[in-house]
């Protein structure tokens, strides 16, 4: 008890001397801090006391770190409001400017991305996140036993329903509720078991459907390489390689001359001098049968693409995460 009362009499004397807020908080740290302040170590040596004392001095220990807390706060409050005094405000002075905020760059891209579309006379079309079985997979001619369907790429809900795995069912949705022409895109978020570097579980995507009269592969291919050199501002070229995807026939991934280094070879395009950008293709006459169009009067070409990846692209990001950390230091440079 005597080292109690000659640890208070410590305190309060420097808590006296202290003449501003970083000494008292210094002082704080040393007195009352968990790791290395003296009152913590008095409540360590309580294991060495007889058990029959313990009781007794561990409510001594803690009156001790309460009355220096409340010491503490009043000498606070004593250097701050001569800081105030020694410094008075000048309201003369102009305001602090607030920040201001801004758009986040996946945003920034996606609204450029639909700009471009609408300036081509696409609609912007939208729908649900949580979606079912038919719309995500059956109405685009994937049967229950495709891959894409097993639970290790897809988020399953209770009831039948799923976080959608990509923006095509706003396609389904369009072609049950209208009829040819149609002309559209459909970005939005999309959620996959997928999580890398360049992956992340939910990440954005943009898709694009024509349906009339006379729609070729040579329109599409058209199209993209339109867009593309609007959004990147530059005489970019593309190419298709042939692929599959289960609502397009032919399909085909769309590769992008390399933004970095203009094709010349660079490693973010492997030294190839091109980057897969997405897949796309002629719709299959399946998925035209289960929205009740003739595939024999109609025909359309889908694409994708992945607003994500496209921002990296564009900014010179390695790291899709980057986007989501919300990190200020990273986010201030858009």
């Amino acid at each position: 008890m005597e080292s109690f009362e000659a640890l208070r009499d410590e305190w309060l004397k420097a808590l006296d001397e202290a003449q501003t807020e970083s000494e008292v908080l210094e002082l704080k740290g040393r007195f009352v801090g968990k790791k290395r302040g003296k009152i913590q170590d008095l409540l360590m040596q309580l294991k060495s006391a007889p058990p029959e004392e313990r009781p007794l001095l561990g409510q001594a220990v803690n009156k001790l770190k309460g009355d220096a807390e409340a010491a503490i706060e009043a000498a606070l409050k004593r250097v701050r409001a001569k800081r105030t005094q020694l410094e008075p405000i000048d309201v003369t002075l102009p305001g602090l400017r607030p920040n201001a905020g801004h758009l986040h760059p996946i945003t920034r891209v996606r609204r450029e991305i639909e700009d471009i579309f609408v300036s081509m006379g696409y609609a912007v079309a939208m729908g649900p996140e949580v979606e079912d079985p038919y719309h995500n997979f059956e109405a685009l001619n994937t049967p229950a036993d495709h891959p894409s369907r097993d639970i290790q790429d897809t988020f399953y809900l209770e009831g039948g329903l799923l976080l959608r795995t990509q923006t095509s069912p706003v396609q389904i949705r369009t072609m049950e509720s209208r009829r040819p022409p149609i002309k559209i895109i459909a970005p939005g978020r999309v959620f996959r078991r997928d999580d890398d570097v360049s992956h992340s579980p939910m990440f954005f995507q943009v898709e694009g459907l024509v349906v009339d009269r006379g729609i070729t592969m040579s329109d599409l291919k058209g199209t993209l390489l339109q867009f593309y050199r609007s959004l990147f501002q530059r005489d970019v070229n593309i190419r298709f390689r042939p692929s599959y995807f289960p609502f397009t026939e032919p399909s085909a991934e769309t590769d992008l001359s390399c933004v970095i280094c203009s094709g010349a070879g660079c490693p973010v395009c492997k030294r190839t001098g091109w980057l897969e950008v997405g897949g796309c293709g002629m719709v299959d006459p399946a998925v035209f049968a289960s929205v009740g169009y003739d595939p024999e009067e109609y025909s359309g070409f889908a694409f994708g693409l992945g607003i994500d990846r496209m921002a990296m692209l564009k900014y010179g990001i390695d790291n899709i995460k980057y986007f989501y950390e919300n990190d200020l230091a990273f986010l201030e440079q858009f």
